[in-house]
């Protein structure tokens, strides 16, 4: 399946019903009085996030979405029946902007948790019927007031992966491969040059009751940052992830490859999307060591480090082999722990008596 990570719809919340003129009309009573009712409530329109749902590919076929009008009052002082509320199932993780006009727009919420609601459009208030105008000098009123209209809004939603860690490399640098040395997921690899079209999760397990999701990001290549290639489209995943592990083929194909080269420009792309995203904790991890032995492969790990003039943790493994990743999820799973335990906040003491 195509994954669909933006969508653009229009809400339309329901009008408020009319208020009503209406007068008692019975035998014996002849100045029965107004007895006109109120119109009902507008249905509005609300976003949920169900974490069943891993994409926003749904909303490709169906585009505008309108809750129910209210009813119209009645007669007898009877109330119109308010429109029914329309829930909009989204995926976890999306952020919901209103578009305002070609050129403005506004925020309006991140549903970041499993059943979070988001108020998108509001429904339209009930108009009132001439009952609510009789009084003691006008016993015979015939003004209503009409319901107003529901908002109608033009939304654009955009879905971000909700992963602890993401790969981050150049095409074909074993990301995929990786993931599925770690975890269950199992994205398409090969042994020829390719890049994963739509981002891949998979849930990586230590033990029992310790595990993180990490998310398998199609390659980046030159030039990202402003469209080229898959461009921005997932890059945008990065920015819920708290530690980017940099994945390095320390023997790429071709002539005029070099992995350094090769980490440089992935910098430069983090650099010009984001600089929060660029000074984000990142691992250093040289894959493919199994293709050299044991001299070679660390001479040529050596070269790469002290080229980069990389100062953060480095790791060495071999993805398909499955060398040296276990040690790796170890880490990681340390490394988020101790995060958050430092982001808790500390109950506060009272203070003895």
């Amino acid at each position: 399946m195509k994954f669909t990570d933006e969508a653009k719809i229009q809400v339309e919340a329901g009008n408020g019903g009319n208020g009503c003129v209406s007068f008692r009309r019975e035998k014996y009573i002849p100045f029965g009085g107004p007895n006109g009712g109120d119109g009902g409530d507008g249905g509005s329109v609300y976003l949920v996030a169900n974490p069943n749902i891993n994409t926003l590919i749904d909303f490709r076929y169906k585009r505008i979405f309108r809750a129910q009008t209210g009813q119209n009052g009645m007669g007898s002082d009877c109330t119109g029946k308010g429109g029914e509320d329309l829930r909009i199932e989204v995926p976890v993780g999306t952020l919901v902007t209103a578009l305002l006009d070609d050129v403005n727009e506004e925020i309006m919420g991140d549903l970041t948790a499993p059943e979070q609601t988001l108020l998108v459009a509001r429904g339209g208030f009930h108009g009132l019927g001439n009952a609510r105008f009789k009084s003691s000098t006008n016993r015979a009123p015939r003004q209503t007031t009409p319901g107003t209209p529901g908002e109608v809004r033009v939304l654009r939603l955009e879905l971000k992966l909700l992963a602890d860690v993401g790969l981050l490399g150049m095409p074909n640098a074993g990301k995929s491969t990786f993931i599925r040395a770690v975890s269950a997921a199992r994205p398409k690899v090969a042994d020829y040059p390719f890049t994963t079209l739509h981002p891949n999760l998979g849930v990586v397990s230590i033990e029992a009751h310790r595990s993180f999701v990490i998310a398998d990001i199609p390659g980046l290549i030159e030039g990202a940052a402003e469209g080229a290639g898959l461009g921005i489209q997932f890059l945008k995943h990065l920015a819920r992830t708290s530690l980017l592990l940099h994945l390095v083929d320390i023997a790429p194909s071709g002539d005029h490859t070099d992995p350094v080269e090769d980490v440089r420009k992935i910098e430069i792309e983090l650099e010009k999307y984001s600089r929060d995203l660029a000074a984000r904790e990142r691992w250093l991890v040289l894959n493919k060591i199994d293709l050299f032995d044991v001299d070679e492969r660390e001479q040529r790990c050596r070269d790469i480090i002290k080229r980069l003039g990389w100062q953060g943790p480095v790791f060495f493994i071999s993805a398909i082999q499955g060398e040296g990743c276990r040690e790796l999820s170890y880490r990681i799973m340390e490394y988020l722990e101790a995060a958050a335990a430092s982001q808790k906040i500390p109950e506060e003491r009272e203070d003895p008596q």
